[in-house]
């Protein structure tokens, strides 16, 4: 079975930077998809950014430039680093791992960024 389980989020200033790690437990294979999703206070979760086993990333719109998405398999984990904070990148945040049309979720941590 498998399990995800994000480090703790936090309270940052506005500018500033933050890096959320997701440990995975059980295995991880080629086909996994990981990511990173968030949802702020009354909206909808949205993704953030997700990287295939062979390093191919996409992030959305918003987060592009500021945001980074990396793996590695062997200590089956998924990061975010995130810089250049804004107050709109306020949200609790979920890793997750997809696996054919199997989601997988963490249970989440917040950030919240200051102005």
């Amino acid at each position: 079975q498998v399990q995800l389980v994000e480090s703790r989020g936090g309270l940052v200033q506005s500018g500033g930077s933050l890096r959320l790690s997701c440990v995975v437990s059980g295995s991880i294979f080629g086909i996994d998809i990981m990511g990173w999703y968030r949802q702020a206070p009354g909206k909808q979760r949205e993704l953030v950014a997700r990287i295939t086993n062979g390093g191919s990333a996409n992030y959305a719109d918003s987060v592009k430039g500021r945001f980074t998405i990396s793996r590695d398999n062997a200590k089956k984990t998924v990061t975010l680093q995130m810089n250049s904070l804004k107050p709109e990148d306020t949200a609790v945040y979920y890793c997750s791992l997809s696996r054919f049309r199997q989601d997988y979720w963490g249970q989440g941590t917040q950030v919240t960024v200051s102005s």
